[in-house]
């Protein structure tokens, strides 16, 4: 959630810099997107590796049960 928060917030940003004119502002929404965008990507890893690890697991518990 917290990764779409930096996301809007940033969008937000780059939005006022643009209307007002700061680029500086604007420069800080675009690294708030970047940051909110690369938070997402590695939660979606970190999800993929647990799950990975808990087929993982399982399989070996059948294996187990199976010897």
């Amino acid at each position: 959630m917290g990764d779409n928060v930096d996301e809007a917030k940033g969008r937000i940003k780059e939005a006022a810099g643009a209307l007002t004119g700061n680029d500086k502002l604007r420069d800080e929404g675009k690294t708030d997107q970047a940051v909110g965008n690369v938070k997402q990507v590695v939660q979606k890893a970190v999800d993929n590796v647990q799950k990975a690890a808990d087929a993982a697991a399982d399989r070996a518990k059948k294996v187990a049960k199976k010897i």
